[in-house]
């Protein structure tokens, strides 16, 4: 009888550490998703507090100029969710909801203000291939210092988030991509933890910002359709941004120029607002 293929589990530096805190954030506030992961990044990156205010959700939203949609618009929320408004700031407003939420470059300039520059945002457009992510992966997960991928994607490129156990080693040892339909479909932000490798393919692990997603907004998903959704060639632009501690961001810039990354932030189609200085 041959013997069973290996899989390997391997998390980033500091995502136990994320995965704690993200257990405790859940779920994020309407429209702040890149907010709830820019916090988590920061948390574990050590960044507890800035100007004797803590660092949550509701401050990197104020510091990236994050703006929330007037109505709540629950056609937009994952099935089992019905939204979260107890903002602690009082944050700007938009008629349109389809223009709220976070930009790129709010979130990087959030991560340097709120850590006074302990810590590094660096942004990648892709191109995104199955061997692109693998690449930044293998870059990140070798640092000592605590990283966070917060990842901008098209949920509906992705698998659902309830893969059962026989669809996800389908995968890993057969490279079968069928899985369960996506649940919902928006330009979103989430954190990418860990990876299995298994001859057929990895799958990513995902800290999303519901808990209803997954099991308490834990997933995986494919290289292959991770890949597709941080593309969102039918949709505006995704990418993502590695945050790393200020020492390891020459590291980063090369190893990611190495595998043919391109570092510049993109336009997910949220509107851009000054931040506070």
């Amino acid at each position: 009888m041959p013997r069973p293929a290996p899989l390997s589990t391997t998390l980033l530096p500091g995502a136990r550490a994320l995965l704690a805190l993200h257990a405790l954030e859940l779920p994020q506030r309407d429209d702040l998703c890149g907010a709830f992961c820019g916090a988590l990044a920061l948390r574990a990156g050590g960044v507890e507090r800035h100007d004797g205010q803590p660092i949550d959700q509701d401050e990197v939203a104020l510091a990236a100029g994050s703006i929330i949609s007037r109505l709540p618009d629950p056609t937009i929320l994952p099935h089992g969710e019905v939204g979260r408004r107890d903002y602690r700031l009082a944050l700007p407003l938009v008629d349109d909801s389809a223009a709220s939420g976070t930009t790129a470059v709010g979130l990087l300039d959030a991560v340097h203000r709120l850590s006074d520059g302990r810590l590094a945002a660096i942004p990648y457009s892709g191109p995104w291939t199955a061997g692109t992510l693998d690449g930044l992966f293998e870059l990140t997960v070798a640092l000592e210092h605590p990283v966070t991928l917060v990842a901008n994607f098209a949920t509906h490129h992705l698998w659902g988030s309830r893969a059962s156990v026989p669809q996800m080693l389908d995968y890993l040892l057969d490279g079968e991509l069928q899985g369960p339909p996506p649940d919902w479909d928006v330009g979103h932000f989430a954190c990418v933890v860990g990876r299995v490798q298994g001859p057929g393919g990895n799958l990513y692990a995902v800290a999303d910002t519901y808990p209803a997603l997954g099991s308490g907004g834990l997933h995986v998903q494919p290289q292959e359709r991770l890949a597709a959704a941080l593309e969102r060639r039918d949709m505006p632009a995704g990418g993502v941004i590695v945050i790393v501690a200020a020492e390891d961001l020459a590291t980063v810039r090369s190893g990611a120029g190495a595998i043919d990354l391109v570092e510049g932030a993109w336009d997910n189609g949220t509107i851009a607002r000054e931040t506070p200085r």
